[in-house]
């Protein structure tokens, strides 16, 4: 039996996760993504093959676990957020970006980031089954919210707005993942160019 890291089995599995992050991650800086296989990826992160098995039937659904997994925080942390209603929206829509973009610093995250991670994002299913999907809705209902008060202009198709705007939070994510030190100066222009964007104009 493989000798159990960690003071519980719970424990053990997340340190098993995190390794299995750093992993894909270093595979990616040195090839590209379709050459990793299971073997690859269990050999780095100090795995028996067959014991990756236990995470993961294929490639596929170990880049699907360790996205769900990295996204569940940003997403509680999102609807809290979105959730304070009695607050402007544009004070929300300040916190969700900042929350966005720490949630980008983590190592599983990071992932979606990086340089040759084109095939790995592709690999994510676009509408309800993408795990960022419930995230996008949360914002989407802060910028309605937004247009309601009068606090935002009439952006006329907000899933699209939303879908453009999340672009510059994707890029913000991209230039800490090159520069961590960058994190506050990132944070600060994603605000002013998110919230311009949203912003009434004068009549």
């Amino acid at each position: 039996m493989p000798r159990i890291r960690g003071a519980s089995i719970e424990e053990h599995h997340e340190m098993v996760w995190s390794d299995l992050a750093e992993a894909m991650q270093q595979l990616l800086l040195e090839r590209n993504y379709d050459s990793i296989n299971m073997g690859h990826i269990a050999a780095r992160a100090g795995l028996a093959r067959n014991t990756l098995y236990n995470y993961a039937r294929d490639k596929h659904g170990l880049v699907m676990a360790l996205t769900q997994r990295a996204s569940r925080p940003m997403l509680e942390c999102v609807a809290a957020i979105a959730a304070r209603s009695s607050d402007p929206a544009s004070e929300r829509m300040r916190e969700i970006i900042e929350a966005v973009l720490k949630a980008c610093t983590d190592q599983a995250m990071q992932l979606m980031f990086q340089p040759g991670s084109g095939p790995l994002v592709a690999e994510v299913p676009k509408g309800p089954d993408n795990p960022f999907n419930a995230i996008v809705v949360e914002v989407e209902n802060v910028v309605q919210d937004g247009i309601a008060r009068g606090e935002f202009r009439d952006v006329g198709d907000v899933h699209l707005t939303v879908e453009l705007l999340s672009g510059a939070l994707r890029s913000g994510a991209e230039r800490i993942g090159r520069d961590p030190a960058a994190f506050t100066a990132t944070v600060h222009a994603a605000r002013e160019i998110i919230l311009a964007s949203l912003a009434r104009r004068p009549d």
